[in-house]
């Protein structure tokens, strides 16, 4: 199969890329391992009772390092992009597609390598049916401690917010085919030609790569999407986005007291850890997408609060039903008018 993505030197850079772990021991990490595996089956229990959302089976769980994190990401990446490959794969002559698969790999690594030192958790949706369950153990360690967070109470409250997206995909059965349905909207709508696709996604890889190396690059990921159509579509992935990360945040904290001691005060050095970083930092991480991700935290638990307040989480649960009822970009700012349409009309 034709690559534009040299998916093993995307491996090998990120390996490279990705900084080491906190120091720990192996009795001390195999602990972390065992205790990260107990607090998401424990999660996903109290986050059934809560939402009133049972998946019809649980994820695979997998606790990872960083390394393990990225090669899952590839894996999931590869099956996206790699059938885009094929179908263009008379966009350039063989030396040309080499060279420019290796730069793509390249650039993929160290983005890759980058983000493997700052997610803590993942329900990664692109590898696996119905999504896989990662926890990023390294990261999550490394969070408590300079966050000063009892482990115990700060690894279930991790896991609470990872058990939501669970529910969420694992639950609602026609959510993960129509997100992945977007995206290859998303993807048709880039260009014409699937060769002009092949080197969108190069340009985008570019753009991650340069952020990361040069401090003063100004580009964003966002500044790629140029057609209406693309725009309709990103602005649909971005409310469902907003949507599923602030009911996960918010559901976090909602189950929390019942099972975490000093939610309120972890929440406040928690989102404090989120916004802070160097200059640099700052630019990396518009470059990435992940200052408009802050904001999905944000306005996402919001909307969800102002419904779950008004019509409860049952009515809330609505959202669920189909499609249609998903809260468009608007909506999530005016939570009444997504009421009046989907729950009172």
């Amino acid at each position: 199969m034709t690559q534009f993505v040299d998916w093993d030197l995307a491996a090998a850079t990120a390996r490279t890329i990705g900084r080491a772990g906190p120091d720990i021991g192996l009795e001390d990490a195999t602990e972390a391992v065992h205790e990260l595996r107990g607090y998401a089956v424990e999660a996903a229990g109290h986050v059934a009772e809560f939402t009133g959302m049972e998946p019809r089976q649980q994820p695979p769980l997998r606790v990872v390092d960083r390394a393990g994190w990225a090669a899952a990401n590839i894996e999931g990446l590869r099956g996206v992009l790699d059938p885009l490959a094929s179908r263009a794969g008379a966009e350039a002559g063989t030396v040309a597609r080499v060279v420019g698969a290796r730069v793509a790999g390249a650039q993929a690594g160290v983005v890759l390598g980058y983000l493997s030192g700052k997610i803590l958790g993942q329900y990664e949706i692109f590898s696996k049916q119905p999504g896989q369950l990662l926890l990023v153990a390294p990261n999550i360690i490394e969070a408590e401690r300079q966050l000063k967070a009892d482990p115990r109470d700060f690894q279930m409250w991790i896991c609470l917010h990872e058990a939501t997206h669970a529910a969420q995909f694992g639950a609602v059965e026609w959510l993960r085919p129509h997100f992945m349905s977007e995206i290859e909207a998303f993807g048709a709508a880039a260009t014409e030609t699937n060769a002009g696709l092949v080197e969108r996604v190069r340009r985008t890889l570019g753009v991650l790569a340069d952020a990361l190396r040069d401090a003063k690059a100004g580009s964003s990921v966002v500044d790629l999407v140029t057609s209406p159509r693309q725009r309709e579509i990103v602005d649909r992935l971005t409310a469902m986005m907003t949507l599923i990360e602030g009911h996960a945040d918010y559901v976090m904290d909602a189950i929390g007291p019942d099972v975490v001691s000093h939610v309120e005060e972890l929440r406040k050095r928690f989102d404090r850890r989120r916004a802070s970083g160097s200059a640099a930092q700052r630019v990396v991480r518009r470059a990435l997408g992940m200052d408009l991700k802050l904001k999905q935290y944000t306005q996402g638990k919001k909307f969800t609060a102002a419904v779950v307040d008004q019509v409860g989480i049952d009515g809330f649960n609505a959202v669920w039903e189909q499609p249609s009822h998903l809260p468009t970009l608007s909506e999530i700012d005016d939570p009444d008018a997504w009421i009046a349409r989907v729950v009172r009309s």
